[in-house]
């Protein structure tokens, strides 16, 4: 029996330990795992039946549940530890150079420009928390309509406005326009619409967020499975990410519950092809914020919706879970961690309990997928379906 759907989750940020060139990103030491683990919330049975446990330079656990999946850990070998560079190299794009950060703000040019496209003035200009930036700038947005832009240790320019000074469709064109002036050598990885509600004192963020990603600058897998006539499904902001090149359906989520939701929803369909998810939780909600709890909770909840989904999983499904970098709610500073990324692998048609070792670039699964798919194309890395097909 050929394979004809294929599932990858991102779990956006679930690191599993430092890599190894970590000390020249600041992160020596970092283990998103490792961290979530030693809570109390944290369990995940399931996930350990797939070999997370297993992994390479992961502690195991005491008593090992019989492995039912094939695992490995991946090196990321992009210069870059960012959801952009993350999930490009999953889908086959290494990315040579880093994307522009802007530690200090950005330069008097972009932000001049942002000025004639959107006739707004600008508040903040600097590296900061998404849901202190709305605290801080919020009461003063409101009086003088002027956007709150500011970036992070990514390479994203985010504008944030009020729903109720700015309305939604406005927020997104001054968005396309900010992702016109953010090319060439500003041609950060993301503009970000960072909408939000409330009054001064009890801001919130809503689930209005949209991203406008630069389009991949080379083939990734899903440009190669249309190109043979393959479905291509994203859930989350796969389709933003990769600047909606070649997702031929979408679906937005609220959060990592739907995003499962509508996951298990695509499973009952009946395509031929790739269903790509990301489940950013994990990494905007509890990593950023230092939040370990909410973390390993997190963790625990998608365990048990995993379960659904492996319980409804057919004869020619195969299931990849894995993450675009590490985001150590444990560690000092609330920014990306340069980590080792987790590939569990399970389908009826996977052997049990392959231990895949380290490969040197997420781009191994994006290959892998193409040939379980029965398809060639050129992206980079290497195909490991051979060693786990029964």
């Amino acid at each position: 029996m050929s394979i004809k759907r294929v599932f990858v989750i991102v779990l956006d940020s679930y690191g599993i330990g430092h890599a190894p060139d970590a000390s020249e990103f600041g992160d020596e030491g970092a283990n998103t795992l490792k961290t979530i683990r030693q809570s109390a919330a944290y369990h995940t049975p399931n996930m350990e039946k797939l070999g997370l446990f297993c992994i390479d330079g992961v502690e195991p656990i005491r008593e090992q549940s019989p492995v039912i999946g094939a695992f490995g850990r991946l090196q990321e070998a992009s210069r870059g530890k960012d959801t952009t560079i993350g999930h490009w190299e999953i889908a086959g794009i290494i990315s040579k150079k880093p994307l522009p950060v802007y530690p200090q703000g950005f330069p008097e040019e972009v932000l001049e420009a942002l000025e004639k496209a959107t006739g707004r003035g600008i508040l903040c200009n600097r590296p900061y928390s998404g849901t202190q930036v709305i605290a801080d700038y919020g009461e003063e947005h409101m009086k003088t309509g002027k956007l709150i832009v500011y970036t992070s240790a990514d390479s994203v320019l985010q504008i944030a406005a009020h729903e109720e000074i700015v309305p939604l469709e406005t927020l997104y064109e001054y968005c396309r326009k900010a992702r016109e002036i953010m090319r060439g050598e500003h041609s950060v990885g993301r503009v970000i619409a960072r909408p939000f509600v409330g009054e001064p004192g009890n801001f919130t963020r809503t689930p209005h967020r949209h991203d406008y990603s630069l389009e991949p600058p080379a083939p990734t897998m899903m440009d190669v499975l249309a190109e043979h006539g393959l479905d291509t499904l994203g859930v989350g902001k796969i389709f933003d990410i990769f600047a909606g090149k070649n997702i031929q359906k979408t679906v937005s989520i609220e959060n990592n519950v739907d995003g499962m939701e509508k996951t298990l929803k695509f499973q009952k369909e009946d395509f031929h092809g790739l269903c790509f998810v990301n489940l950013v939780d994990f990494d905007m909600l509890y990593g950023h914020r230092n939040d370990i709890e909410g973390y390993a909770k997190a963790a625990t909840v998608f365990d048990g919706q995993l379960a659904t989904f492996m319980e409804r999983m057919r004869e020619d499904d195969v299931l990849f879970i894995t993450a675009d970098h590490g985001c150590d709610p444990g560690y000092p500073g609330t920014d990306h961690t340069r980590e080792c990324t987790p590939v569990l692998v399970y389908g009826a048609q996977i052997k049990e309990n392959v231990n895949l070792g380290t490969g040197n670039t997420f781009a191994n699964i994006g290959a892998t997928v193409l040939e379980m798919l029965g398809v060639k194309g050129k992206i980079e890395g290497e195909s490991f379906f051979e060693k786990i097909r029964k």
